[in-house]
């Protein structure tokens, strides 16, 4: 396989010691941004050298390289640990060798590591000579590397490509009897795809080794939902990986022992070859996020779920030219198969395939209707492909039917429309600059559209692909023509097919932070995650919020959540294996992402010089190798000096760039494009409407309080009804609004199953039947349903939401108020209990002011009051309780015995309350309210009353 890039080199000779570097290949030379993007040559690989390539990385990451490599030598030891804390990783792999052969030789060491990742250090020690290393400028490094180099040979480092992966190597030649330890360390912030982190650790020792162990340690503050480890090394090793974990930490260490590692009983070599994998996620208490603050930087992680996916309206773009034919079209037609079946009815699609031709399965966009998928499932099996490419034609073919369908009403303006190109090679049709291209496709995509784009093999210039992705909102991604290129397809797709945000904005308030990375994004999709990062500025007070805003289905958000500045540095005093510094190097880490990216679109050789020095000072500040830096490690007496360098990838286009699994922003489809806001502007308001000092309560078990402001009093009963029951509280058809209450009970603890127990509100429903909208308020969580859709969120962070007429406010921990139609308001108060109670819940307080404004219509055990009624009090004289009067009331025609009392309002004060006065009525309130009250219970919380009463 041919040599791709050097990218180190280790100094030649010590004159008192007996040992000397190779050097293999040569040094890239830089271009000048005309010849990197002006003429977009394209770095193709020969038939035989791609074949070379592909056959040399499999799927699962194995490969021809071995971790040490050398005859005659023994391995003591091989060590990887990885420390990961908040989703930022930190690995250490460890290695110490000895030459036991009769001669001098070559000894080799290999790391794969993930493409995303920047290596931090290596050091090595040889016969005792100790090389630390230290990030500098790319041409610094160079001048120093090659003053020491012209004192003697040096050795070289080669990258190689796979999917996820490149391959740092280094070799050293010493003679019998040397020892040598390589030490290389590199830091990653950890993807999540599909729902999970994945870590993976390329282990390819080539040997047996005595001291073998891999050590994963996870630390995330705000807890760990699930970790496994899946069995990717093969049966051989099943269920030697041993993972210990607890609310916040997993340690997972895999240590077979000498006999273990062989192939067979009595093999001398090693059966550990691949890839070992950690795959978890974490536990998030609300969708607004988590935000950790930690040595004077942020992190704000954006995961929201439990929401109803956007429509989308997706044209699939197909190359069917001549260079497609056999296993290529095989393999999309398949993915093909798989991807129809996934639309839904709410989807709209269609397909465009070209060759020196374009042709379009459907000129207009139809609704994924398993009539329309199948039909369109025979057209794609049937395609013969043959001609030439013309990408430019097909790419405004399909931007063109997205704009007629916008423009004709049959896009919903919240839904998500996209193209998805998929092809092998460069246009030799129509228009063939790829520059121009470009230009084309940008000029006529609108802000809401975006491109995602899919290039198979090598024959295509994937600098492109990805160019005219960022550009347009999405990203890229290489697939390779192995046995799974159908599942990379589809794989790729599930993570973009479920679109649940739009317009997502994290906000901070003003003079609270600086240097924030991407803030802005175009779409937020299912199992992945938003990452925003920054410097906290000084301040008084003691806690960071965020503000993040964004749009669903129908659906307006504005959440808030808050860190304490000191709290996760104390925490992090406490860990053993924690990364102390993973803020500060995750905020490093995403911005020189964002600025590469920023960088490989640059219109002019200012702008992209500008970018440049901005990403030299970060990396050599927070010592990352990137394409613009060069690790110089050399001896503690700085004579002898090796060089890691990161030049660019041929295989990867014309240019440095990424895609999924490369050097982009981490986070899907935002990568940091021309239209990216990068303000921190003042956080959205969160006040709402104050209710007023008397009002209609129900609290407790459940004790109602009618204000009565006509009569100037507060009158009380309660329910003594059974848990489950469904309690009708507003039923006012005129206005299309229900209120109910679902009743749940105390615990049994020492109760005779006969006996009666004491019941509180658990679930409080209002429902707005004009726009078919129920918000379901729990003491778990609170549900916004309407239709088919449902959108969950929690009591753990502040939030708005707005949905067509009906408004909810949510206050962490505390309270919920729901508005509808800005004519009627009902709050609820969660009340927290300590869990171990032996009969105490968590229950719900109900609060409606008296101003609703209610239809004529308005009933229920609340509604009926909207009209309010005559009552007098007379006759009042001492009751049977010194400390209680006892009255006559006159009201709907009934003389009711009543007892002066108190119950308790809890808006001021949720542990004791203010006190209400009233007058209470007994037998669950008959007499006051209209019928009995089992007349109240309806059979659904959006079941409106039964009239007439």
């Amino acid at each position: 396989m041919r040599r791709l890039a050097l990218l180190l080199g280790l100094l030649a000779l010590h004159q008192t010691h007996c040992f000397e570097f190779v050097v293999e290949g040569e040094w890239e030379t830089e271009t000048s941004l005309e010849e990197q993007h002006g003429r977009f040559k394209r770095a193709i690989l020969t038939s035989e050298e791609q074949e070379d390539f592909e056959n040399s990385f499999n799927s699962s990451g194995h490969g021809f390289y071995k971790a040490i490599r050398g005859d005659d030598i023994t391995v003591k030891s091989y060590k990887v640990e990885s420390r990961i804390t908040s989703r930022f990783c930190h690995t250490t792999v460890k290695s110490s060798v000895v030459n036991s052969g009769p001669n001098a030789q070559s000894i080799g060491f290999n790391v794969q590591i993930p493409k995303r990742a920047f290596i931090t250090n290596f050091t090595m020690n040889v016969n005792g000579i100790t090389f630390v290393g230290s990030v500098k400028e790319k041409t610094v490094a160079r001048n120093l590397y090659a003053q020491a180099r012209a004192r003697g040979k040096a050795a070289g480092l080669v990258r190689a490509n796979s999917q996820d992966m490149e391959t740092f190597k280094a070799e050293v030649h010493v003679p019998p009897g040397s020892k040598i330890e390589f030490e290389l360390h590199y830091q990653e912030m950890m993807q999540r795809k599909l729902g999970f982190y994945e870590h993976s650790l390329y282990l390819q020792p080539g040997r047996l080794v005595p001291q073998f162990q891999v050590d994963v340690y996870i630390y995330e503050p705000s807890g760990i939902a699930s970790v496994e480890t899946p069995n990717t090394l093969g049966e051989h090793f099943s269920g030697m990986a041993k993972l210990t974990s607890s609310k916040d930490k997993a340690h997972v260490v895999f240590k077979p022992s000498l006999q273990q590692q062989r192939k067979c009983e009595n093999c001398t070599t090693s059966a550990i070859d691949g890839v070992f994998t950690v795959k978890y996620d974490v536990l998030r208490d609300s969708n607004a996020g988590e935000l950790h603050v930690s040595d004077g930087h942020f992190v704000h992680f954006f995961a929201p779920a439990n929401l109803s996916p956007l429509p989308k309206n997706i044209v699939f773009v197909i190359d069917v030219s001549g260079s497609m034919w056999g296993v290529k079209m095989k393999q999309t037609v398949e993915a093909m198969q798989t991807i129809l079946d996934d639309l839904t009815m709410d989807d709209y699609f269609s397909i465009v395939d070209f060759n020196h031709n374009v042709r379009c399965w459907s000129e207009e966009l139809v609704p994924g209707s398993t009539i329309q998928v199948a039909e369109a499932k025979k057209y794609i099996q049937n395609i013969k492909p043959n001609g030439g490419t013309n990408i430019n034609e097909a790419l405004m073919r399909a931007v063109q039917m997205l704009v007629k369908a916008s423009n004709q009403g049959m896009i919903d303006p919240r839904s998500v429309s996209m193209i998805m190109l998929v092809s092998d090679g460069d246009p030799t049709v129509g228009e063939i600059k790829l520059s121009a291209i470009q230009k084309n496709v940008k000029k006529v995509m609108r802000e809401e559209f975006s491109l995602f784009s899919l290039g198979i093999g090598f024959d295509v210039d994937y600098d492109f692909l990805e160019r005219i992705a960022m550009e347009n909102r999405g990203v890229a991604q290489r697939i390779y023509t192995s046995h799974d290129a159908s599942d990379q397809i589809r794989r790729f797709y599930s993570q973009v097919s479920s679109p649940l945000l739009r317009k997502i904005t994290v906000q901070f308030p003003e003079d609270s932070v600086s240097d924030v990375t991407q803030n802005h994004f175009d779409k937020y999709f299912s199992g992945s995650e938003l990452v925003v990062a920054g410097k906290v500025l000084p301040s008084e007070s003691t806690t960071l919020n965020s503000f993040t805003t964004a749009s669903a289905d129908r659906l307006d958000l504005s959440l808030q959540t808050e860190a304490d500045y000191l709290e996760l540095d104390a925490a992090l005093a406490q860990q053993q294996h924690a990364f102390t510094g993973f803020a500060r190097q995750m905020w490093a880490y995403i911005t020189v992402n964002q600025l590469l990216a920023e960088r490989s679109l640059a219109p002019t050789a200012g702008q992209k010089r500008k970018i440049t020095q901005r990403i030299l000072t970060l990396a050599v500040e927070h010592q990352f190798v990137t394409p613009l830096t060069a690790l110089l490690v050399e001896s503690e007496d700085a004579k002898e000096r090796l060089l890691a360098d990161s030049p660019k990838d041929p295989k990867q286009g014309c240019c440095a760039g990424g895609s999924l699994g490369g050097r982009t922003p981490v986070q899907m489809v935002h990568s940091i494009p021309p239209w990216v806001q990068m303000t921190t502007p003042a956080p959205p308001s969160h006040a709402e409407r104050p209710l007023p000092d008397h009002i209609t309560i129900v609290e407790n078990d459940p004790h109602f309080i009618i204000h009565l402001p006509k009569n100037n009093m507060d009158v009380c009963f309660n329910i003594d009804s059974e848990p489950g029951h469904i309690l009708n509280l507003v039923s006012d058809p005129g206005a299309g609004v229900v209120v109910n209450g679902q009743l749940v009970g105390s615990k049994r603890v020492g109760v005779e199953e006969k006996e009666k127990v004491n019941t509180y509100f658990g679930t409080v429903s209002v429902f707005y039947q004009p726009d078919s909208i129920r918000v379901s308020v729990s003491t778990d969580r609170i549900d916004l349903t309407y239709g088919r859709n449902n959108h969950s969120f929690t009591w753990g962070a502040t939030a708005d939401i707005t949905q067509d007429r009906v408004k909810v406010s949510i206050v962490k921990d505390s309270k919920v108020m729901v508005t509808v139609d800005d004519k009627i308001t009902v709050m609820v108060l969660l009340h927290r209990v300590w869990k171990k109670h032996p009969t105490h819940v968590d229950f719900l307080g109900l609060y409606i002011p008296n101003n609703n404004q209610y239809s004529s219509q308005a009933h229920g055990l609340i509604g009926q009051f909207g009209q309010e009624p005559e009552v007098r009090v007379f006759n009042m004289h001492q009751g049977a309780d010194p400390l209680k009067k006892e009255a006559t009331m006159e009201v709907k025609g009934n003389k009711l015995v009543v007892t002066r009392g108190w119950q308790k309002d809890y808006r001021q004060d949720n542990k004791r309350g203010s006190d209400v006065f009233c007058w209470f009525i007994h037998n669950s309130g008959k007499g006051f309210i209209d019928g009995h009250y089992t007349n109240y219970i309806v059979p659904r919380l959006d079941s409106f009353l039964p009239l007439p009463l």
